[in-house]
């Protein structure tokens, strides 16, 4: 009897020896797959802590099999064989709960897998405004020949933007510049800014009156009828080859243009966009020499405020008068500085401006 007992729990230890061992691989897996995902979280501390203690519970369960299979060996009498019993209580616990070990292990891996979802789905959540802006408001503008040009764009405190602008040839001799605002911010009024924008492509290619292809925007735009969602918005067409900027604005701030030494409003010429459905807007054409120079901007560039006063279209202006001649991107990045020099705190209004010469 001397023999049997610690015989029995030598195999019941070396069994369940081997239950830890197969757990510890499984946890070792995890957390190395955690690891390489960079996944250095709790959840990856908890897998490595449950790695250690399956280690842990491996090396005791080897042990205490090889010393009751000595006992077993060695036959000694004094032994007592509930003793032996007693070290083997905890490895027949083992065998006995084997698939609640094995439980664990399959919820552990997949926590991780939604854990690895969850965090790939939060961080597609937080590049959705720069996705977004990149489609409303790009960093980089093509190169068209005869045009220098240069933006700024600054991202309000809304999640999402609802200022766009867009620069692209026409034609052979026409290039268009778009700057627009959709009021409010969120996702609504960025889907709604992306589509006035691509639709208004659309209708600068079918029509060569900008007034005319802003009426039938904003007669697509109404059938929406998004509540209080409007657009300003305001178009330059130039004609490279007639020396003209043929231009229309829906409800928009005041673009300029630096001609023969002047800075020139371009006011609009229409309502904003989504108002009235039947509504009519009108085209105006201004000269476009060489080194001539247009600005557009959005709201929130004019209404920064100090002590409740605008910096304004006529801030603008100024600094437009101030130089002129300077590289498109400078005078982009001027602006944004005025701007924000003047105000009396930070702008939370989104602000885009587009800057244009005449090479």
């Amino acid at each position: 009897m001397e023999r049997v007992v610690p015989l029995a729990g030598a195999v019941i230890c070396g069994v369940a020896a081997i239950f830890w061992i197969r757990a510890a691989r499984s946890r070792r897996q995890l957390s190395d797959r955690l690891a390489n995902e960079g996944a250095e979280s709790d959840l990856w501390r908890l897998a490595d802590a449950d790695y250690r203690r399956d280690v842990e519970a491996s090396f005791t369960a080897i042990a205490t099999a090889a010393l009751l299979m000595f006992f077993a060996l060695v036959g000694i009498e004094f032994w007592p064989g509930v003793l032996s019993g007693v070290l083997a209580i905890p490895s027949a616990r083992t065998i006995y709960d084997r698939t609640k070990i094995n439980e664990v292990s399959r919820i552990a891996a997949e926590r991780a897998e939604i854990e690895k979802r969850a965090r790939e789905v939060t961080q597609q959540a937080n590049l959705a405004p720069y996705h977004w802006a990149a489609r409303l408001a790009p960093s980089s503008l093509p190169e068209l020949k005869g045009f220098e040009i240069g933006q700024e764009y600054t991202p309000g405190a809304g999640a999402l933007a609802g200022d766009f602008f867009d620069v692209f040839r026409v034609d052979n001799d026409r290039v268009a510049a778009i700057i627009g605002d959709v009021t409010g911010h969120g996702i609504e009024p960025s889907i709604t800014a992306l589509q006035a924008k691509y639709l208004l492509r659309t209708f600068l290619m079918q029509y060569r009156d900008p007034g005319q292809a802003v009426e039938q925007l904003n007669t697509q735009m109404s059938v929406l009828e998004r509540g209080e969602e409007f657009i300003s918005l305001c178009v330059l067409v130039f004609d490279v080859e007639a020396e003209s900027l043929r231009y229309a604005s829906a409800g928009h701030p005041a673009a300029f243009v630096w001609h023969h030494q002047e800075v020139r409003p371009l006011g609009a010429t229409g309502p904003l966009l989504m108002l009235d459905p039947k509504a009519v807007y009108h085209s105006r054409e201004v000269q476009w020499n060489s080194e001539d120079v247009a600005v557009l901007y959005t709201d929130g560039l004019a209404e920064a405020r100090r002590d409740g006063i605008l910096f304004g279209e006529d801030g603008v202006a100024s600094i437009i008068r101030r130089d002129p001649t300077a590289s498109v991107d400078v005078l982009a990045k001027s602006l944004m500085e005025a701007a924000r020099d003047f105000s009396d705190g930070p702008i939370t209004d989104d602000v885009a401006i587009l800057v244009l010469r005449h090479t």
